[in-house]
């Protein structure tokens, strides 16, 4: 059963949420503030926080940073309908992913459910052998251990943007598709107005090549999607 942390100073929602998301199998802590929020997010060994946004005395992104601090369990942001600045900050924070408010609880579980599939690393039974390590460039990444290095320094990631990367570079030099990107990790269909997948792809270019050293390695194919590059050969043109 998966734990699941609710920091919301709407007491009835987090009520509502915790009868329907216990009726889906998940076990359900809820408080009330940002403090406590942030210290049961690093006491109770929980699979993912949601976390909203408008708290008493402390905003959720002041929770979202001092939590990044420490861990990367998967955080889904609760944003004000209408209002991206806040979606896009929260992202640009560490947020795996964001819902507005007001929403339906089974969409909630999808999205819960979606991260779930991409951060339960699976390990390999008796006679499998283990995932491979991907390795383009500078960049290693090992599916197994959920780790990534970049010239042998290692990158944290939070756990949306390493399945962004390893879908890239499963496919590097080939061009992936938005959509592609947001069913196979946010686990939805690509809306018109979503940005989600562009904040995640700029902050990974960001932990890639932080001092942006080389070429730029994940491309922007306007308006199909991204393209992890193989990097030129030394002296070629």
């Amino acid at each position: 059963m998966s734990r699941i942390l609710i920091v919301d100073d709407d007491v009835e929602l987090c009520e509502l949420l915790t009868e329907y998301l216990g009726q889906e199998g998940f076990e359900v802590t809820s408080v009330h503030n940002a403090d406590d929020g942030f210290k049961q997010s690093l006491a109770n060994g929980f699979a993912l926080i949601v976390l909203d946004v408008m708290l008493p005395g402390k905003s959720g992104f002041e929770v979202l940073r001092e939590i990044r601090q420490h861990s990367r369990v998967p955080v889904i942001m609760l944003t004000a309908r209408g209002d991206e600045v806040d979606r896009i900050v929260g992202l640009e924070m560490g947020a795996d992913d964001y819902m507005p408010k007001p929403f339906n609880p089974r969409e909630l579980v999808a999205r819960i459910r979606a991260i779930q599939r991409r951060t339960t690393a699976l390990k390999p039974t008796a006679g499998e052998e283990e995932s491979p390590l991907l390795r383009v460039g500078r960049i290693e990444l090992d599916p197994g251990a959920r780790t990534v290095h970049h010239s042998g320094v290692e990158v944290i990631l939070t756990a949306v943007e390493f399945a962004f990367l390893e879908i890239l570079l499963r496919h590097a030099g080939q061009v992936v598709t938005r959509e592609t990107l947001a069913r196979e990790v946010l686990g939805r269909p690509l809306s018109p107005y979503d940005r989600s997948i562009d904040v995640h792809i700029s902050s990974l270019r960001r932990k890639i090549d932080p001092e942006q050293r080389g070429e730029e390695q994940i491309k922007t194919i306007r308006g199909i999607g991204y393209q992890f590059t193989f990097p030129h050969a030394k002296g070629s043109q």
